[in-house]
């Protein structure tokens, strides 16, 4: 009788491919992957629809308002690193009322700040509009008002990710974009043009907003647990500084380029930054993942560098798929995505593929660096961002010389904060970071 070995390489193979199966992180991370490809394929629908309904000229302002709207929901992002660390930190301790909590205080909280937004930007709408080059300031009040509205979709969203509910998570961010973008059809439809694609924000992070809540139905059943929030308001000004610091990154560049840039060249260009945020959004959840993963990891006494490694791997490995895509059809890409009109963006898909990953990789550092309550990030990104907004103020020339301002700003960023890694992980021990979770 002939008995048939199989070949060691391929048991090892197989055992490998068991164990990454079998990962928690990974799972989480292909939960949250697929809403967050469907929610980035949703959003680029909706930019493909308005560039090409609208042409270069109108789109253009359409790229702008959403770089605002992007940039002023920096709120929205703070609380929900805020959020999700505090949900995980109770979480763990079990203490469900506690986060029914925090999500009330943190709605009472909110509410005069989204109020006075609204009116001193309609009050500065005139003048603002006058800055990007705007037909009419009334799409930017409509900005301007679901900002504040995103602000409260942050609630349910920071508790699900802190709560690692990811499946809930990655539900509500498609329902937004679908929501988006399927309004924007019926609103184009009827004539609204680039006021349309405003309202169309609005309503999609309304109803994301309502979905987040009946989600979360069973935490606001519960009795409220009163809960000491002191380091709240020191975390909230790392995590704002954090999430403001990557949103200007990947917004500033397209409202300077409004500016800067004649109105077809403004519009090329702010299609090849959409474009690059196909591999941001597209690996954004390996950063929404690892966020409350590091956070188990420090309440648990395990170190968390481990974690970073391999979700920097996962996020490479997807960014240079999507890269790999870039180069061999960009002009299939471009015309896919925006039609005829917007060729002029083909020669620099390829850098801006490199960017896109630039963005997902600093925004991991970023991450990682809250997590572990590391802050002199702060001060690394600033420069970044700063560099990057000197960089296009200097040097505008066209569509081309702005592309290679933010790959310069983008990587001499993402030397600096994996330098600033380099030092701190040799010295980062749990024990260092569990001292200010107790406040909690």
């Amino acid at each position: 009788m002939t008995v048939t070995h199989e070949p060691a390489a391929n048991r090892g193979l197989a055992v490998q491919f068991r164990r990454v199966r079998g990962s928690r992180l990974v799972r989480q991370n292909l939960v949250l992957f697929i809403g967050g490809f469907l929610a980035g394929a949703g959003g680029f629908v909706y930019h493909s629809i308005a560039g090409r309904a609208l042409g270069p000229e109108a789109y253009g302002e359409v790229s702008a308002l959403v770089g605002v709207y992007t940039v002023g929901a920096t709120i929205n992002l703070m609380l929900v690193v805020v959020l999700a660390r505090y949900a995980a930190t109770l979480k763990a301790s079990g203490r469900t009322g506690a986060i029914r909590h925090i999500m009330d205080r943190t709605a009472r909280v909110i509410a005069m700040p989204a109020v006075l937004f609204c009116l001193v930007g309609a009050a500065l709408s005139i003048p603002a509009a006058s800055f990007l080059q705007l037909r009419s300031p009334v799409p930017l009040i409509m900005v301007v008002v679901a900002i504040a509205a995103y602000w409260y979709t942050a609630i349910p969203r920071g508790v699900l990710q802190g709560s690692q509910r990811f499946t809930a998570l990655s539900a509500n961010l498609s329902f937004e974009i679908l929501v988006r973008t399927g309004l924007l059809v019926v609103f184009l439809g009827l004539g609204l043009a680039v006021f349309g694609a405003t309202l169309a924000i609005l309503a999609g992070v309304v109803l994301a907003f309502g979905l987040g809540l009946y989600t979360l139905r069973d935490v606001l059943a519960a009795e409220p647990d009163p809960v000491r929030v002191r380091t709240m308001a020191t975390f909230a000004i790392t995590a704002t500084a954090g999430t403001l610091g990557i949103s200007l990154l990947y917004n500033a560049d397209v409202v300077l380029a409004k500016h800067f840039l004649g109105e077809h060249d403004a519009g090329i260009y702010g299609s090849l930054n959409k474009i690059g945020t196909i591999l941001f959004y597209g690996t954004l959840s390996v950063s929404q993942v690892l966020f409350p993963r590091v956070l188990e990891a420090v309440a648990k006494r395990d170190y968390p560098g481990r974690l970073l490694l391999l979700s920097a791997g996962i996020m490479t490995l997807l960014g240079l798929c999507a890269i790999a895509v870039f180069a061999a059809a960009s002009g299939l890409v471009v015309g896919v995505l925006y039609g005829p009109k917007y060729q002029a963006a083909q020669p620099f898909l390829l850098a801006v593929g490199f960017v896109g990953l630039g963005w997902s990789l600093n925004n991991l550092l970023v991450q990682f660096f809250m997590a572990v309550h590391d802050r002199v990030f702060i001060g690394l990104l600033a420069a970044g961002c700063a560099l990057e907004v000197i960089l296009i103020v200097t040097f505008h020339a066209g569509v081309g010389q702005v592309v290679q301002d933010v790959v310069i700003a983008v990587f001499a960023l993402l030397g600096a904060l994996s330098l600033r890694l380099v030092f701190l992980l040799p010295r980062l021990q749990p024990e260092m970071l569990l001292e200010e979770d107790r406040e909690v």
